[in-house]
């Protein structure tokens, strides 16, 4: 009867559906939107050299060509077609492809100074064509956004914003050397994404300019020999590095917190937030978390109010917005995530707790050592375990998210397989939330066998079922053991708890000496919830670089030694979380360092 009663109801409800649809007015056909139209352009540099343009946008044409207004320009060396509607029908947009890269003649410098004045070149040229209306907004992601971060020291015609995704404020430190250590695997990965357009360019290219395609060839085999050939911050890298903004541009500066590059943004930001930058982690390599809607709104904002003037409120929102981890990196893409903002990085009110190095057992642990970290006088011991190639899927969690390959695999990505090979130092559960947010610093006295080896370092979630997730990590080539104090942050106390390595000279230890080593996690963005534990791990370096001979290292813990320095967001309170007596030792707040460039 039930059924029937049901069936019924069906019926009545399609009569009435099928009725009103009766009276319903046809929707209003949607206006027609212009075809979008391209053309290319082959433009002479100062040198005599052609590069590439891609002009493309909406109509109606004036005069057959696009009508004049602002323009969205971007320069990549991985030869893209024509062109990302970044902004919507009210731009028009500008693909440039970096000299001996692409389509365009010339030898590919990576990213150097022959291709910064290229950027200033064709910015002149399009300014005054019939398509522009004399305004320009800068658009890059990962390579194309550290060619304009490179270029800003430079006079840019017309340009009055950016977007940059990703990309390095130091392309030395903060991709290809991070800690003085080659990062074999996104270096050769780089070279040949690039390699590969200029390749299937070639027959254009012979067909075009035949000792063209030799000059390119020599401008590849140049940078990869240049990488190899320049191990320590020279000369070469800072012509590759950003030095300073005369633009005054406000920029939007887009980045994830397990980007590959995520160091660069923050770093860019924290130079140029005088100027109205504006910096905004929600993904970019590493990923969108979903429900977070990711960048592309703010993005077409940014652009509407610097170059359309309209009043959007994108310049007033909080300088600085976060969508960070809540315990693993898999459920933050998933859509399990926390967010922050404030008007500064670090966040104002940031603060840091000293966490000991301890040699007594935490009973939690797999690890050759199995030791705690806590916030008390530590037990003294030296503690050894052998720097041999970690498993970089988990130990390396930025350049993982790059490839996304291992996306659904936790036995790789987490630190099950690498935890028996290193040290490893746990807190107790924390009674209450604990949300770590700013750059973290582990000071690690450190004797080897070897003269040179690499200091590997990884904080992990640990789940109440003991599961370990990488959510930070920090490197560092013993051969650089200096750190430049006014570039870092530091406290009036003398505390680092930013340290800005110096890698121009190496400096290598005498067999067995121990030394105090300051190393540089990158920022770290997580909340360890109740019930959660905290845990570092001393690893050997990820596989995805070159390795370093295998050497035995020997940690030193005790009262004055090895201790990490956490950033705490505001309201967390590390000692009642960790069940302490008195407050955790706070080593200082947030201070400002001088913005010195290189």
């Amino acid at each position: 009867m039930a059924r029937r009663v049901r069936g019924v109801a069906a019926a009545v409800a399609t009569l009435v559906a099928i009725a009103a649809l009766a009276v319903v007015e046809p929707a209003a056909a949607a206006p027609t939107q212009e075809p979008f139209v391209s053309s290319e352009f082959r433009v002479p540099m100062g040198d005599g050299v052609e590069v590439e343009v891609r002009l493309g946008g909406r109509g109606p044409l004036v005069d057959g060509h696009l009508p004049a207004r602002p323009v969205v320009a971007e320069f990549s060396p991985y030869g893209q077609g024509c062109c990302a509607e970044l902004a919507g029908p009210e731009y028009n947009y500008l693909q440039v492809h970096i000299r001996g890269t692409g389509e365009s003649d010339g030898s590919f410098d990576a990213l150097g100074p022959r291709s910064q004045q290229d950027v200033v070149e064709v910015l002149g040229w399009a300014c005054g064509q019939p398509w522009s209306n004399g305004r320009i907004g800068l658009y890059g992601f990962s390579a194309s956004a550290i060619m304009a971060y490179n270029s800003l020291h430079l006079e840019l015609p017309c340009v009055e914003a950016a977007v940059l995704g990703a990309g390095t404020h130091e392309l030395y430190r903060d991709l290809l050397y991070p800690g003085g250590i080659p990062n074999l695997l996104p270096g050769t990965g780089v070279l040949a994404l690039i390699g590969a357009p200029s390749l299937l360019a070639a027959p254009d290219r012979l067909g075009r300019a035949p000792l063209s395609a030799l000059t390119t060839l020599q401008g590849m085999l140049d940078v990869g020999a240049g990488y190899l050939q320049h191990p320590t911050l020279d000369a070469w890298w800072r012509e590759r590095g950003m030095r300073g903004d005369v633009n005054d541009l406000p920029i939007l500066m887009v980045t994830g917190i397990f980007d590959v590059e995520s160091r660069g943004p923050f770093q860019a930001f924290q130079e140029l937030r005088d100027d109205g930058a504006h910096l905004l982690v929600v993904g970019a390599h590493d990923g969108v978390p979903a429900g977070s809607g990711g960048a592309d709104g703010e993005r077409l904002r940014w652009y509407d109010q610097f170059l359309r003037d309209v009043p959007n409120g994108a310049a007033a929102e909080p300088a600085v917005r976060l969508w960070l981890s809540d315990g693993d990196r898999a459920e933050m893409l998933a859509g399990r995530f926390v967010t922050a903002a404030g008007d500064d990085w670090p966040l104002p009110g940031t603060r840091w707790a000293a966490l000991a190095l301890d040699a007594t057992r935490s009973g939690t642990a797999t690890s050759l050592n199995d030791g705690s970290l806590t916030l008390g006088p530590p037990a003294p011991g030296v503690q050894p375990y052998l720097s041999l190639p970690s498993l970089p899927s988990a130990t390396d969690p930025h350049t993982s998210s790059l490839l996304g390959i291992f996306n659904g695999s936790p036995t790789l990505t987490d630190m099950t397989l690498v935890e028996p090979l290193g040290l490893s130092y746990t807190t107790q559960p924390f009674t209450a939330d604990v949300v770590a947010v700013g750059p973290a610093s582990l000071e690690l006295v450190l004797s080897s066998t070897a003269p040179e080896t690499d200091i590997y370092a990884v904080i992990s979630d640990v789940a109440p079922d003991g599961t370990a997730h990488p959510v930070a990590t920090g490197r560092l080539r013993t051969a650089y053991p200096g750190i430049d104090v006014d570039r870092s942050l530091v406290h009036d106390t003398g505390a680092v708890v930013q340290p800005y390595g110096r890698y121009d000279e190496p400096d290598p230890a005498a067999i067995g000496e121990e030394r105090r080593y300051h190393v540089e996690l990158w920022p770290i963005g997580n909340r360890f919830r109740a019930g959660h534990r905290l845990r570092l791990h001393v690893v050997g370096a990820s596989a995805y670089h070159a390795p370093s001979l295998p050497a035995l290292n020997s940690v030193r813990l005790g009262e004055g030694e090895s201790r990490l320095l956490l950033p705490l967001l505001p309201g967390t309170d590390l000692a009642a979380a960790m069940g302490a007596a008195s407050a955790a030792p706070i080593v200082a707040p947030a201070a400002r360092a001088p913005a010195s460039l290189l």
